[in-house]
């Protein structure tokens, strides 16, 4: 069934006669994910928790994921690559759904555990969490600096870093707080972090749920991995007012570059080690040069966003 005016289809799988609750909803962004999408949904349709509703919003994905998305039961809705903003389209998203918690799935992020989801979900019976998300684990063929960066990140007991306000992938809010504070719009990305960093700022308990834990990661190309960096520094500088100098990021490189490389050298991976001084040469730099354009937006009182959106999708080769 497809309502052209708003560009829905429903899978007819979808629809239940008569519901006597609101099934909770789930997110999910979807863009060229057909290498994925489809381990993605087989565990999240296996889960133990099943009182969900999908709503999946894809932004011009041109290989085959609609044909498989299409295989489960879904609302899916369509927008042109072009019109790709994350905040705007999470918060359309969210408009089309009803339910007092809204969970975020990415399209590469797999549920590792059948209640991975009901783990998550158990978090919002806490009334002061206003937020909860999952552990994530890198792929098995992340590289090596990948695989540390996320141990760190998302350890399996403890609670996760300070630096890490809130992570999409797997996660969830409260609508109530969302009216509050609906994601934002002056930068391209990092739409979690900033949300984040508000219900944070608010006192809001945003807790860290390890036991809700999935796989997702990427080996992103230098290319890649200067897209998403620039979007990263730019978005730092309205979230955290942050400001940044050559010599800033050149102290920041070599601290990073050092100890990538005893971490290598440590797993007799030598040839790694400098590659990934250029690695995190791109990283650094990326994020210098996005610091940069933010700062400049702010001077200049600039509210387009649509810079940071071509440096990402230039960086996989895709115009708008």
């Amino acid at each position: 069934m497809k309502n052209k005016k708003n560009n829905i289809i429903v899978n007819p799988q979808s629809l239940k006669p008569n519901p006597s609750h609101t099934p909770i909803p789930i997110i999910m962004r979807t863009f060229n994910s057909a290498w994925v999408v489809d381990q993605t949904l087989a565990a999240l349709f296996s889960q133990n928790f099943k009182d969900f509703e999908l709503y999946i919003v894809d932004s011009g994905s041109t290989d085959s994921t609609l044909d498989i998305v299409k295989k489960y039961p879904c609302q899916l809705h369509t927008i042109p690559t072009g019109s790709y903003y994350p905040g705007n389209v999470l918060n359309e998203a969210i408009l089309k759904t009803d339910g007092d918690v809204i969970l975020f799935l990415n399209s590469d992020t797999v549920l590792l555990s059948s209640d991975s989801l009901q783990h998550l979900i158990k978090a919002f019976d806490d009334p002061d969490v206003h937020a909860a998300y999952g552990r994530q684990i890198p792929r098995p063929e992340a590289d090596l600096w990948v695989q540390h960066d996320y141990a760190k990140s998302f350890p399996s007991v403890e609670d996760a870093p300070d630096w890490i306000t809130l992570s999409l992938p797997i996660a969830g809010l409260r609508r109530e707080t969302w009216k509050k504070h609906p994601f934002y719009d002056k930068a391209w990305g990092s739409e979690d972090t900033e949300w984040g960093h508000w219900a944070k700022s608010q006192e809001c308990k945003i807790k860290y749920v390890p036991e809700a834990i999935a796989m997702h990661s990427h080996n992103y190309t230098f290319k890649q991995l200067y897209g998403r960096r620039f979007i990263e520094g730019e978005a730092d500088v309205f979230i955290y007012d942050k400001a940044t100098s050559l010599l800033k990021m050149i102290i920041a490189y070599s601290k990073s570059a050092v100890k990538d490389s005893i971490l290598y050298v440590k797993h007799g991976k030598i040839f790694g080690a400098f590659k990934n001084i250029a690695r995190r040469f791109v990283y650094h730099w990326g994020y210098y040069k996005g610091q940069n354009w933010g700062q400049r937006r702010l001077l200049i009182n600039d509210s387009n966003t649509a810079v940071g959106q071509m440096v990402v999708l230039g960086s996989y080769g895709k115009g708008n």
